[in-house]
């Protein structure tokens, strides 16, 4: 499912074809990103970010736990 809106913390977000990210943390308006193996890292251009699952879908879904 996508969504719209501006990612926010807790959101996975695709950030390329294929490549999906969640939001970490929002730090004076830039958005940080960190994958499976990497490190945190400041979204490059985030208006290309899109949602693919709200925080309450990731908790829904029982990635949480």
């Amino acid at each position: 499912m996508s969504t719209d809106r501006r990612p926010q913390v807790g959101d996975e977000v695709e950030y390329g074809p294929g490549r999906r990210a969640i939001v970490t943390d929002i730090r004076k308006g830039v958005l940080y990103l960190r994958a499976g193996g990497r490190e945190e890292w400041p979204a490059p251009d985030p208006g290309a970010l899109r949602v693919s699952r709200t925080r309450a879908q990731r908790n829904a879904d029982g990635d949480f736990r």
